[in-house]
């Protein structure tokens, strides 16, 4: 009985065991189902958060990894001359730019793609060998449908983009003027500069998706986002054949006179319009110590001779000599201290503020009309004008005319003049100002003074741009040149006559243009050595202003030499260059001869070689 009892309590025992071990399997496969759930319910509810709640987000991203937004530039507007020539142009071209480091096979890819980008085997191979900066232009003036061409083939790493080649279809003319563009396409110099804004117009984008290794994905297309607005163009003031004219004349004349520098510019007496702004050098022609003056490189048909990279009609400013004496004689007028005809005593020299001041030739005292004065450029009978007017009169007399003050024009590097004035005023400058020392003006001064004259004493602001061209076609007319009364009719008119002596009787005879009447000046400029109070020996500025016909002005120059060398006269090197541009200018508009029959002067006859100052 005993035994029976062991055995069925030890069994009972294990079955009650089973039960539990069954009870907790149960258990810990309840709670991986659980767990299971839980995980599966975080899981769903992770992807309803980047599915739904965050799915704006993401999808921004993922966009932005393959998503690229190009900056598309537009085309630069053109610069015409007053008839429509085209002075400056931008073709349409396409930029072919290459990922270097995504290149894995640098002469297969130049293998295959050389004919289509047009360029050798070997300079793309090498291009594609860089590994630098991940940006090489291979050209960036492919013609269009040779672009295109290759943007629809799968090159990795390889982008084509809009872009355009600036020209200049008439070679070097005007490029003085005219200015250059950078390698990014921007104005560097001149109206290009100037008017970057303007004629570069505004850039757009567009929308591409690419590849990291910078392909196409398929079935993307490119998206305009912002269209490339067109620049607006310029019509200038130039006349295109007359700038010819001007830049080869006076090239010639730099050449034979071995002079380093030169500028002739045409204005139109009644609007101020530019006709024709030549500005050269001669390289051949050492600088010395003013230094080298910049050019562009390019000869304009006479060997050694080029444009200048700064418009010496505005930039460079000179001690104009004689030529600035119609400021002494103009005040003289206007303040009826003098006519014509009123007489002087004129000695070979005087001794003023502890300076020595002397007429170009020796002489004896002479009688001398203040005509005669003028005719001969005598500096002494200059001064005596001058002593009428006094320092106060010929200060105000100097900004009347608009010298020391900046032109409408405002050409990159314009120069304002630098001017004495009351402040600084020594007793020599009542010698030295009068006949065109002490002050250093701009060309372009000189010519509005002068053009002032011919305009009934009416001074009026040069002006280069007639208007602007827009990408349909319109042409907007830029506003009139403002202008202001500088001299009082009767005056002007009196200064035109003694000008007109100059020309038929004193140092400008070179200037006659036969069948028309001209009035003018001459001036041979001593040059200061700079930094120091002493003269450059040997050294001179050659210039003639005036205008035709001098009984109804239509047109006024200026011509200025610098430094010539076989001559350096006034009359002998810058009034021919005036003589031939300015007979061709009156026959190109089809002026009249006046035929008009001046009386010239008696008495002392004029030397060319009397105008130095």
């Amino acid at each position: 009985m005993t035994q029976h009892y062991t055995s069925t309590h030890t069994r009972t025992r294990a079955q009650g065991g089973s039960t539990r071990r069954r009870g907790s399997g149960a258990r810990r496969l309840l709670l991986l189902r659980a767990t299971l759930v839980l995980a599966f319910v975080a899981l769903g509810a992770r992807l309803v958060l980047l599915q739904v709640v965050d799915h704006a987000h993401y999808a921004k991203i993922s966009v932005a990894q393959v998503r690229v937004n190009l900056t598309t530039t537009a085309l630069r507007a053109g610069i015409y001359d007053r008839h429509g020539q085209i002075l400056a142009v931008s073709r349409p071209t396409s930029l072919v730019i290459a990922d270097d480091i995504q290149i894995t096979h640098p002469a297969r890819e130049a293998q295959a793609m050389s004919a289509l980008v047009q360029v050798p085997v070997a300079k793309l191979t090498a291009l594609l060998s860089q590994k630098k900066n991940g940006y090489v232009i291979l050209n960036n003036k492919l013609d269009l449908a040779s672009g295109r061409k290759l943007a629809s083939m799968v090159f990795p790493g390889i982008v084509v983009q809009d872009s355009s080649v600036r020209g200049y279809p008439n070679g070097p003319i005007a490029t003085s003027l005219l200015g250059g563009t950078n390698g990014a396409g921007a104005g560097s110099a001149g109206l290009e500069y100037e008017y970057q804004t303007q004629l570069a117009g505004q850039t757009g984008v567009t929308r591409e998706f690419v590849s990291s290794s910078g392909v196409n994905l398929p079935s993307s297309f490119s998206t305009v986002i912002k269209k490339a607005k067109p620049g607006v163009g310029l019509e200038l003031t130039l006349d295109t054949s007359l700038q010819y004219v001007a830049e080869r004349d006076l090239a010639r004349q730099l050449a034979a006179t071995q002079a380093l520098s030169g500028v002739a510019i045409v204005m139109d007496v009644k609007t101020g319009e530019i006709l024709a702004d030549a500005s050269l050098v001669n390289t051949r022609t050492k600088a010395g110590v003013l230094g080298p003056i910049p050019s562009w490189g390019k000869s304009v048909g006479v060997p050694g001779i080029e444009q200048t990279i700064n418009n010496l009609a505005f930039s460079q400013t000179y001690e104009p000599g004689s030529v600035f004496k119609v400021v002494t004689f103009s005040a003289a007028l206007q303040a009826g201290l003098i006519t014509p005809t009123t007489m002087f005593n004129v000695p070979y020299s005087v001794s003023v503020g502890g300076r020595y001041f002397h007429d170009a030739e020796r002489h004896g005292t002479e009688r001398l009309s203040a005509t005669q004065v003028l005719a001969l450029s005598s500096n002494i009978g200059t001064y005596e004008v001058g002593k009428l007017v006094g320092e106060a009169g010929l200060l105000a007399q100097v900004e009347r005319l608009g010298f020391g003050q900046t032109t409408s024009v405002n050409f990159p590097g314009e120069s304002s003049g630098l001017l004495v004035n009351a402040a600084n005023w020594y007793a020599s400058d009542q010698v030295a100002l009068p006949i065109g020392q002490v002050d250093a003006v701009p060309p372009i001064q000189v010519l509005d003074a002068y053009n002032a004259i011919a305009n009934g004493g009416v001074l009026v602001q040069p002006k280069l741009v007639r208007g602007y061209v827009y990408a349909d076609g319109a042409i907007k007319a830029t506003p009139p040149s403002v202008q202001r009364q500088a001299l009082s009719p009767s005056v002007d008119a009196t200064m035109i006559k003694m000008l007109e002596q100059v020309v038929l009787a004193g140092t400008g005879t070179n200037a006659i243009i036969p069948g028309y009447s001209v009035a003018g000046k001459t001036g041979t400029a001593t040059m200061p050595y700079p930094g120091k109070d002493k003269l450059l020996v040997g050294s001179y500025n050659a210039s003639f202003v005036g205008f035709a016909p001098a009984n109804a002005p239509v047109l006024s120059m200026i011509v200025v030499v610098e430094r010539p060398q076989t001559t350096i006269f006034g009359g002998a090197v810058a009034a021919p260059i005036f003589q031939a541009v300015m007979s061709y200018a009156l026959h190109h508009y089809g002026i009249p001869s006046n035929g008009t029959k001046v009386k010239p002067l008696t008495g002392p006859g004029a030397s060319i070689s009397s105008d130095v100052t």
